[in-house]
């Protein structure tokens, strides 16, 4: 309302005040009302993204993207009814500016091959038209792509006939990793990396592929891909062998839909990773993969029916019968993981304020922390330094517990935080007296990030052998990464030789003592 349609009268000028004041009030209500709901929502997502790898969350990861969505409409509500809301009242509300943070722009990357293009100059000044002298030059850098490239590799076997006798010489045949297929190591190689390492399921791939111009039905590809799961089936061996030789283990699993006479049941993906790099130890990582059809105790029975280490993991129940004494060949020894029973007070810190939580979380990142210092250092060092330093933490830890459980209601949730710790107080407190167990189970998450990831993109498996031929892959390109090595280039140098590799020295190709090769073109 502008100074020129004011009305002249009192009343009919308090009547437009107080028009205006109610749509100011209305305005700020919608927008306080938005904001009200955002910070519910935000809330809701942030404890369902930190419990993502659970169990809870993984069934309701449907309701998280809903959620995100809802957020990403009401945030952009709330700009607009307080934008509305400072229209109406310019001289006593203020709105907020909306500041993007530009980028940081770091430099590109060294090893990329440059393409000089030099912008032609004048022959002579623009100005005056005389002679110009090289100063120096502005270079600017831009990223570019060379699209993926297809070829033809013809392998030429010439005849040759022997004037003497006649005999006809040939050399002979290459050697194929398929039989009778067309296809060359490289790419077999990227089409079992995109569909396990980067979880792209083999109808998306044939349809790029398509659009390519390179016809590759999802029945051809799911032929490469089982042929090449048996023939790497040698390496799985191995790599399940020295796994399951470890002193130490961490174990976890996550969830596979799996589909099932048209419906989905949902399976289960089972690591067990063995790392022993914390505590300064000779041998090279690997990580060991399984599918089951469900969670039930046997699975882990009778994949470590013959494992007697230790074994760090969460509480899972169907874990119990490994840590039996009367448990042949012995009883495995639990290791509890710090991470998770830390995950339920920071929780409650981050997101209540609760102040006990808040007092849980600062004892037990003090304990992280000098961890942290003796991270990678001999399993000696470690024992001495947690007994020197990291036992008496541990103990007025277990002692401020029992004190403060003692006020709280058994229906407190940070009663509930620390019954879950002091129930299973003996495998927590594992880590103090052997210095090669670490006090999270941070590698067996890791190891099943991925798949948590990919779930949104295949959405599920096809069958149980689906799943076992998954978890095999997993097995190859989990343990392919965790020993720093280019997963897709030590697939294609193993297939390309493990068909005439000499089985005593099959040992050779396994990702601790692989060595890049160029593959021959005429091999290919």
């Amino acid at each position: 309302m502008t100074p020129e349609t004011l009305p002249d009268d009192m009343p009919a000028l308090q009547a437009a005040l107080n028009a205006e004041r109610t749509a100011r009030q209305q305005a700020e209500a919608r927008a306080s009302g938005a904001e009200a709901m955002v910070a519910h929502l935000k809330l809701l997502i942030a404890k369902m993204k930190r419990e993502r790898f659970g169990p809870s969350a993984e069934r309701s990861r449907k309701l998280l993207d809903q959620l995100e969505l809802q957020l990403e409409e009401l945030e952009a509500s709330a700009t607009e009814d307080e934008l509305a809301a400072g229209s109406t009242t310019p001289d006593t509300t203020a709105v907020r500016s909306v500041i993007r943070k530009k980028p940081v722009r770091a430099p590109l990357p060294a090893h990329l091959p440059r393409e000089r293009i030099v912008v032609p100059a004048p022959p002579s000044c623009p100005g005056c038209g005389g002679k110009l002298v090289k100063l120096g030059e502005d270079v600017t850098e831009t990223l570019e792509v060379v699209p993926r490239q297809w070829k033809v590799i013809q392998t030429v076997r010439e005849k040759f006939s022997c004037r003497s006798c006649e005999k006809i010489t040939q050399p002979p045949a290459p050697f194929h990793v398929i039989a009778r297929a067309r296809a060359g190591a490289r790419l077999l190689a990227m089409i079992l990396y995109t569909k396990f390492g980067e979880h792209q399921p083999l109808n998306r791939q044939s349809e790029s592929y398509a659009r390519e111009g390179i016809e590759l039905d999802v029945s051809t590809l799911a032929d490469w891909v089982g042929t090449c799961t048996a023939s790497l089936a040698p390496l799985l061996e191995l790599i399940r062998e020295h796994v399951l030789t470890a002193e130490r283990l961490h174990g976890d699993d996550t969830t596979v839909p799996v589909l099932a006479k048209g419906k989905t049941i949902i399976g289960r993906v089972w690591t067990y990773v063995r790392d022993d790099r914390p505590f300064a130890g000779p041998d090279p990582p690997a990580a060991l993969f399984f599918y089951s059809r469900n969670r039930r105790g046997e699975h882990p029975n009778r994949h470590l029916a013959g494992y007697a280490g230790i074994l760090q993991a969460d509480a899972y129940a169907g874990f119990g019968d490994l840590y039996d004494g009367r448990r042949r060949p012995g009883p495995i020894t639990q290791a509890g993981c710090w991470s998770h029973s830390r995950r339920k007070f920071f929780e409650l810190a981050d997101l209540r304020k609760a102040p006990l939580a808040i007092e849980a979380v600062r004892r037990i990142d003090t304990i992280f922390a000098i961890e942290r210092e003796i991270n990678g250092t001999t399993a000696e060092q470690r024992l001495t330094v947690r007994q020197e330093r990291v036992k008496p933490l541990v103990d007025e830890l277990e002692a401020w517990m029992h004190t403060e459980r003692a006020r709280l209601s058994r229906h407190a949730d940070v009663a509930k935080a620390i019954d879950y710790m002091l129930k299973r107080w003996p495998a927590f407190i594992q880590f103090l007296d052997d210095g090669r167990i670490c006090l999270s189970n941070n590698a067996a998450e890791r190891a099943l990030r991925g798949i948590a990831l990919g779930r949104r993109a295949w959405l599920f498996a096809g069958s149980d052998r689906g799943g076992e031929r998954a978890a095999a892959m997993y097995t190859l390109i989990a343990t392919a990464k965790l020993n720093g090595i280019d997963p897709q280039a030590w697939l294609a140098d193993v297939l390309h030789r493990i068909a005439d590799h000499p089985a005593s020295q099959l040992h050779e190709l396994l990702p601790w003592h692989w060595k890049h090769r160029d593959i021959p073109a005429v091999a290919a």
